[in-house]
């Protein structure tokens, strides 16, 4: 028949004319389809449908139809909306082209076409009134649920969490890759819903919207917790009832062959809170917690259904919501590793290497090792900040008008450095607070204290490599002023720990009892989250409101602390924490003393330990040191510090700056006369 087609013709049939709109003899242009690379078909749904519509019915087999299919139509280029005829065991039907998915690419603002290939899954569909019964389609292939056939988590911008991804993966989506007669025949249920938990900014956010990218079903539905909640009566409960309406009707009318529906919920916390827990009179948020499970696992439970939580704060949720049924697959999403940060680094400047902006000093495994408990979201703030110097330097004040030049834009390794100082981490080493608590530095005061000094440094090491000690706690005690804080920090800033915070009554002035528990817990809890860490609890008399007419102290704090410092942190974490008092009588008496597994009595400074304080401080002539440090045996150095501040103004004030230059020295006499100001008698 095709030797009676001249040149210049076409020849298409009834159903081909219907579908392009053109009738017998009319002119068309037409051009020649060149398909690009990567065209293939990953899925493709087709609607069937009788050439003759009449009262009769077939049972059509879905695998022998594909495998019919693919032998005849393989390579061919279909396209949404088109149609064809196909012959199978006799009778005639009509192929509608309703879904073709490529592999690998999103194509829901363009036209949706591929070519079929022998790998492409193939759902066949028919209306209920079409008399077509579609049999085996649970064994035409593979449930083909991701639209791409392996992951690059760098590719969806995800680094950092590849161990968590493969637990997400086999626990929640494992069971889906295989067709669903084979979890029918294991007698499970696929998993409804997972919970992503961690510190703020750690990607929990982004795996989710990956996720719900990956999948080849509905767009996911993305919920922000305090969206679902309304002013009026049941209308909070009806929004949620409307996440699940168009799953509910997917399941009656598709049954085993409807589409994997995603609903991701940010912020869980703000409206699946433990009920019982809110005094708001409404009892809205349990409503919500009800209808939530009802929906997830109650008697109509869904099976096309995945439900997607994050949230920083799991501890404020329901624990029904947490049991196998429902938010069953709970994945904590930890601060990244140095490997992790080194994928995240790469992940924010390939543009820029690729686009020739990074300089060639630049060393990201240099960076990860630097950027410590860095975040995902801290370590792109660093990327951003380091662009920005380096943006700056091609821009002038004078003239914010004069063309940039782009191939002069080079973000150098300096840049990342400054970037680094400028953005801290939430969970990092509070340096500066640190700093302040040895503002003299640390001088060399004596073999006692370097003894402690040391002895403070072998329990880092301790808690560095030890398996077995995964807890240690340190308490510093000794007179006011005697320099337990200062050593405390000077330890905490050796230690090289990711995590060091220090705890003191000044950040927490007017506070009542249970929120100052409350700010203790959550360092405490902070600390938990990073893998090596150093909290410091300066001051506990003052910590505890400690009184000594009374005496009065508050017996809430003091609980709080014996049990922190007896709880062990998280398996794989690992915690030392120091405290410094004054009041060693007081702690013992209130059981907090044995709650530290250690404790070291830092001494007032003797004659020989002044006289190498005041040498290395160089105020004095050699004539006059002796006399001084005679004067100040068992002197707390941080008064000593104060007196030869108070000497160095000289008798007429001005002379400090000459005396720390070294062009003058301070006046023995004029000394005397001052600690006689300072001694109280």
């Amino acid at each position: 028949m095709l030797n009676f087609i001249r040149d210049g013709n076409l020849a298409l049939n009834a159903i081909q004319r219907r579908h392009a709109r053109v009738s017998t003899g009319d002119m068309v242009s037409v051009s020649r389809f060149v398909p690009p690379e990567n065209f293939e078909l990953a899925m493709l749904t087709l609607e069937l449908e009788f050439v003759k519509k009449g009262t009769k019915s077939e049972q059509v087999d879905a695998a022998l139809l594909s495998t019919q299919l693919k032998r005849k139509y393989t390579n061919q280029v279909l396209t949404v909306g088109q149609k064809a005829t196909f012959e199978y065991h006799g009778t005639n039907y009509i192929l509608t082209v309703n879904r073709a998915d490529v592999e690998g690419q999103n194509q829901s603002n363009g036209i949706e076409r591929g070519m079929l290939s022998p790998d492409t899954y193939i759902v066949f569909e028919a209306s209920n009134a079409s008399g077509i019964k579609i049999v085996n389609q649970r064994e035409a292939a593979s449930s083909n649920i991701f639209k791409h056939k392996e992951f690059n988590l760098e590719s969806l911008g995800i680094g950092g969490l590849g161990a968590e991804f493969a637990d997400i993966f086999r626990r929640a989506f494992a069971s889906r890759v295989f067709p669903p007669h084979v979890t029918s025949r294991l007698g499970i249920k696929h998993v409804k819903g997972m919970l992503l938990f961690g510190p703020p900014g750690t990607g929990k956010t982004l795996m989710a919207r990956q996720i719900g990218k990956m999948l080849n079903g509905k767009d996911p539905k993305i919920v922000n917790g305090p969206e679902v909640l309304s002013k009026f009566v049941g209308e909070t409960e009806k929004n949620v009832r409307d996440l699940f309406a168009d799953a509910e009707q997917d399941q009656r009318t598709l049954g085993d062959a409807s589409e994997l529906h995603v609903i991701i919920f940010d912020e869980i916390d703000a409206i699946c809170k433990s009920r019982g827990s809110t005094r708001d009179g409404t009892g809205v948020h349990d409503s919500i917690v009800n209808q939530l499970l009802t929906k997830i696992d109650g008697v109509e439970a869904l099976n096309n259904v995945l439900l997607i939580g994050m949230t920083n704060r799991k501890d404020l949720l329901d624990e029904a919501l947490l049991r196998p049924g429902r938010l069953e697959v709970q994945v904590e999403i930890s601060l990244p590793d140095e490997a992790g940060r080194f994928q995240i680094l790469q992940i924010h400047t390939n543009k820029m290497k690729e686009n020739s902006f990074l300089g060639h000093d630049i060393n990201l495994q240099e960076l990860a090792a630097r950027t410590k408990n860095y975040s995902g979201a801290e370590l792109e703030g660093v990327v951003k900040s380091a662009t920005s110097y380096a943006l700056n330097r091609q821009l002038s004040m004078d003239d914010l008008t004069k063309p940039v030049e782009e191939e002069n834009i080079k973000i150098t390794m300096e840049d990342f450095l400054h970037a680094i100082h400028e953005v801290q981490p939430a969970f990092g080493a509070s340096t500066d607070d640190l700093e302040r608590c040895r503002l003299n530095g640390m001088v060399d005061s004596g073999d006692r204290h370097n003894h402690i000094y040391k002895r403070a440094m072998l329990l880092v090491e301790q808690v560095k490599v030890s398996t077995r000690s995964p807890l240690v706690t340190c308490l510093l005690e000794g007179p006011s002023g005697s320099g337990k804080t200062a050593l405390a920090a000077t330890v905490g800033i050796d230690s090289d720990f990711p995590y060091v915070k220090i705890v003191s009554a000044e950040t927490m002035i007017g506070l009542q009892e249970s929120t100052k528990c409350a700010h203790i817990v959550k360092v405490f809890e902070d600390a938990y989250k990073s893998p090596m860490s150093i909290i410091i609890l300066d001051d506990i008399e003052r910590l505890l409101e400690y009184v000594a007419i009374g005496p009065r102290f508050s017996n809430i704090i003091s609980q709080t602390l014996m049990v922190l410092l007896k709880r062990l942190p998280p398996k794989g974490k690992k915690l030392l924490v120091f405290g410094t008092t004054s009041q060693l009588t007081f702690l013992d008496s209130v059981g907090i003393c044995e709650a530290f597994s250690i404790t070291y009595s830092v001494p007032t400074l003797r004659t020989e330990d002044a006289k190498k304080v005041l040498k290395q401080l160089n105020v004095f002539s050699e004539d006059d040191i002796d006399a001084a440090a005679e004067a100040l045996d068992d002197m707390p150095i941080k008064k000593l510090y104060m007196l030869i501040e108070m000497a160095a103004q000289g008798e007429d004030g001005g002379s400090a700056e000459a005396i720390y230059a070294g062009r003058k020295k301070i006046k023995i006499t004029h000394f005397f006369d001052c600690l006689q100001d300072v001694v109280r008698f």
